[in-house]
């Protein structure tokens, strides 16, 4: 059979039993047990293999320690303490509070690998304020969503592990690479919201603020965000340095938050099972998807579909950008429908042997991928982040508007990606000082 149609095959009984409603994980499950039968020859112990090896790969155990890490931030209301001390420190700019969901998506980023929990926290501590000083949705919905979503782009990130394991590069090099990135992104972020509310200061009415006196700001600072620091050198500077792996500098990240929740006062034994219960949620769903993508990887590489695929672009005479662009589309259409982390599962079995023929550095296509999916989970209609946001937002809030809200940041992002696929160097820079 040819190899064509064989990926056409699989693929596309994989995107009817999507169509139809299965979930992720069992759509990856079923199209390999039938592959199994006709490629394998009912073979069901290389599946069951397969299934075990995805698992057993030590690689992986960053990923419930940073999501543990972001759930026991946000149980225990470390967070929302936070939230409170840098908005003593924006005075009267026009459009604040949406320029302290930036602020804040960028330092919750570096304490929770889910963008999901970062958009529900951000948006039921801001949502409300921003509500009751007028904001328009377009300055409240959207900047939250946007921010919420740098946990995807700034260490510790569950989804970046992922992709570098799945890319066969260097796990702790590719979360140091993605931090310039993801600030590129904050910072484009900041600047929309101020010219906007400079043309149209409709959108974020001015109000007074109390003052808050300079000595009270530092110490509030001191006692709830300097601490912060801690956790974030425990995870990404210990990582730089060279001092610990990924593992080692997750699991330092999370032991540092349960110490932190207990100077504070707030690891309660609520906390703690609500951390865990969230924790083995997420983790299980992942783990899930990710048995059955790997199998799904495996089948296509025993059938000849990949090394055809391979061939077939090597030989064809198309600039190997021109290929990358192409991707990159298609990844961010099927993130019109699909979440992040299904998208990478799909996807990078067929398209990083094919990047690395062409001879293209696989971290650099890899964080183009990331701010890709980062920007997938804001993309209409199914951006999961649009039904969190939709779940937070005030009563009466459409998904209309939540849709309308997020369209700006999604052509941001798409910029973030031209500018990265411009300047490689942004990505190759502070992995290049690692030691």
């Amino acid at each position: 059979m040819e190899w064509w149609l064989i990926l056409l095959m699989i693929f596309g009984g994989f995107v009817l039993l999507m169509s139809i409603g299965m979930p992720v994980a069992f759509a990856f499950t079923v199209v390999n047990l039938i592959g199994a039968l006709i490629f394998w020859q009912g073979d069901v112990g290389q599946l069951v293999m397969s299934v075990y090896d995805s698992v057993a790969n030590f690689a992986f155990l960053p990923v419930p320690l940073f999501v543990l890490m972001g759930e026991i931030m946000f149980q225990s209301g470390i967070a929302a303490r936070m939230l409170d001390v840098l908005d003593t420190w924006m005075g009267r700019l026009r459009g604040r509070l949406s320029l302290l969901a930036v602020t804040a998506g960028v330092i919750f980023a570096t304490m929770t690998g889910s963008s999901t929990a970062g958009v529900a926290m951000l948006g039921s501590l801001l949502v409300p304020d921003m509500e009751k000083r007028g904001y328009h949705k377009t300055m409240t919905l959207g900047p939250i969503m946007a921010s919420g979503g740098l946990a995807t782009m700034i260490p510790p990130t569950a989804l970046g592990v992922l992709l570098a394991s799945l890319t066969r590069i260097s796990i702790g090099k590719f979360l140091i690479a993605i931090i310039i990135p993801g600030l590129i992104m904050a910072t484009m972020y900041a600047a929309y919201i101020l010219i906007r509310c400079r043309i149209n200061p409709d959108l974020a009415p001015a109000y007074e603020v109390e003052r808050v006196p300079l000595s009270e700001r530092l110490i509030l600072t001191l006692r709830y965000v300097l601490p912060l620091g801690f956790i974030i050198f425990l995870v990404i500077g210990l990582m730089f340095l060279g001092v610990a792996s990924p593992t080692e500098a997750a699991a330092l990240g999370t032991v540092g938050c349960f110490i932190l929740a207990a100077v504070y006062g707030a690891l309660k034994w609520t906390t703690v099972v609500k951390s865990f219960e969230g924790t083995m949620k997420i983790t299980f769903m992942i783990f899930m998807i990710l048995t059955g993508s790997t199998a799904f990887a495996q089948m296509l590489a025993y059938t000849g579909a990949t090394s055809g695929l391979v061939q077939l672009v090597s030989t064809a005479d198309i600039h190997p950008l021109f290929i990358v662009v192409l991707m990159q589309a298609v990844m961010l259409l099927m993130g019109c429908f699909m979440e992040a982390l299904s998208i990478l599962m799909v996807t990078m079995p067929i398209f990083m042997p094919v990047i690395q023929t062409l001879g293209l550095d696989p971290m650099w296509f890899a964080v183009i991928a990331l701010i890709n999916m980062e920007t997938s989970v804001i993309t209409p209609p199914f951006g999961l982040s649009l039904f969190v946001m939709k779940g937070v937002a005030p009563k009466g809030t459409t998904l209309g508007e939540v849709y309308r809200s997020a369209v700006p940041f999604v052509l941001l992002n798409v910029l973030a990606i031209i500018i990265i696929f411009l300047l490689p160097g942004t990505v190759s820079w502070l992995p290049g000082l690692m030691k």
